[in-house]
């Protein structure tokens, strides 16, 4: 049966079951009378919506509050239990895999480091990842001991771009980290011991990371953003609807110095041969600085901050490390500046366990960087801060793609395989993020 619009009575019923649950999610708990204006259905259509969600365990009551005169109303919330999401994080470092209930809540944690020895193909290869991957979900799963029947999808943010094809899904090229076209999502399929019905979404890191920060994070309230993350290398992504997936940029192999540096994609001059994590610990080598020996990444860049602006009443700062760190100020400056021209967004927003780090010691140099650099009217408008949500973002943003596609199906557990995030389910939440 169609409704007039051309749209049929079911699609109607799943649209209303999103708008109940998408406000549930982010203004609950909520009375069924409140539900009403708040999405626009009438309180019949309410109250069957939330009769349905409440048999099928989506929906439960959470206390009453008093009413003007009349009845206390009783309140209605998202069950956190009744769905979960698993969010990946396949780092520079080390791979990180956390088991999320429907509130976000983090269940269970497994993290994999990544040898910081040898060769980066040797570090990055495909069935070593493949195998932390299948052990990672396993043990959360079993640590939380939540049935992999109630998973919602396994959200995966990945260095590289991420293609599909009707044959493997998910593909990624990373060139990077030596991956030429891998497929990524057959292999999890094939190795992962899951249900058949379990989607899997993979997207590019930086992307999952602005979602996350901009769904809850430094990012909310703002039209347009710039989300930058900062690791091993330099990634970035670019938001201009706040609830959109953003798109992620190769920001890091922008050129900021012709017949440069040699980067890691085989290029020269690449901000990232200057800004990433492992560049910066190799230019302070070269300079003749010793960060320490055998440690991973994230322990000597905090040696070379360390060393650069150390705590202690007396010390003086490490002459190499500072020059070398007030020059990479004035290349990311540089690099924001090409952001605020080319985008103009209200914010850049630094994320990355590496952006962290260098952030809280620098960003007001970097910024003032950016700001002699761009054009003055844009540079004007743009705010540029840190994100808000830590080295977990990627995770939470991650394990947000299989919760879009969930309350965009209604609330519906996945029979077959995903189909991309209905644009009705980014506009219905527009308002959320909204000043």
């Amino acid at each position: 049966m169609h409704a007039r619009s051309g749209r049929t009575v079911r699609d109607l019923r799943r649209e209303n079951r999103t708008a109940v649950l998408r406000r549930l999610y982010f203004d609950g708990p909520m009375s069924r009378l409140t539900l009403g204006p708040a999405t626009g259905l009438s309180s019949g259509s309410v109250s069957n919506v939330v009769a349905e969600l409440v048999a099928e365990g989506l929906v439960e009551e959470a206390g009453s509050v008093d009413s003007a005169g009349g009845r206390p109303r009783t309140l209605v919330r998202i069950t956190p239990g009744s769905g979960f999401m698993i969010g990946v994080d396949i780092g520079e470092t080390r791979i990180r895999i956390e088991l999320f209930d429907l509130a976000l809540t983090e269940l269970a944690r497994a993290e994999r480091p990544l040898s910081s020895s040898g060769p980066r193909t040797a570090r990055y290869d495909v069935d070593l990842v493949v195998a932390h991957l299948r052990d990672g979900i396993a043990e959360v799963l079993r640590t939380a001991e939540v049935p992999a029947e109630l998973l919602l999808g396994v959200g995966v943010g990945v260095p590289g771009i991420v293609a599909r094809t009707p044959e493997d899904g998910a593909v990624v090229h990373g060139q990077t980290v030596g991956w030429d076209a891998v497929p990524l999502e057959r292999l999890l399929r094939e190795h992962v011991e899951l249900p058949a019905s379990v989607p899997y979404w993979i997207d590019n890191g930086a992307k999952t990371l602005g979602q996350a920060e901009m769904w809850f994070g430094a990012g909310r309230g703002a039209r347009s953003a710039v989300v930058v993350l900062f690791g091993s290398g330099v990634g970035a992504c670019v938001v201009t609807d706040p609830m959109g997936p953003g798109r992620a940029l190769e920001w890091g192999h922008l050129t900021v110095r012709v017949r440069g540096r040699r980067c890691r994609c085989g290029s020269q001059g690449c901000l990232e041969a200057y800004a990433g994590a492992e560049a910066l610990l190799e230019r302070w080598r070269e300079a003749g600085g010793r960060p320490p020996e055998g440690a991973d990444e994230e322990t000597a860049l905090t040696a070379m901050l360390a060393a650069a602006y150390p705590a202690g009443a007396g010390t003086g700062p490490d002459a190499t490390a500072l020059a070398v760190l007030e020059e990479t100020a004035e290349f990311l400056g540089a690099g924001f500046a090409d952001l605020i021209n080319l985008f103009q967004p209200e914010r850049i927003l630094v994320g990355g366990w590496a952006g962290l780090q260098l952030g809280a010691r620098f960003l007001e140099t970097v910024t003032g960087y950016a700001r002699a650099y761009a054009l003055r009217y844009p540079a004007s408008r743009t705010g540029i801060g840190l994100g808000t949500l830590g080295p977990e973002a990627v995770t939470v943003g991650a394990a947000l793609l299989p919760l879009v596609d969930f309350f965009a199906q209604g609330g519906r557990r996945p029979e077959t395989e995903p189909a991309p995030p209905s644009p009705a389910w980014q506009t219905a939440l527009r308002d959320r993020v909204s000043p």
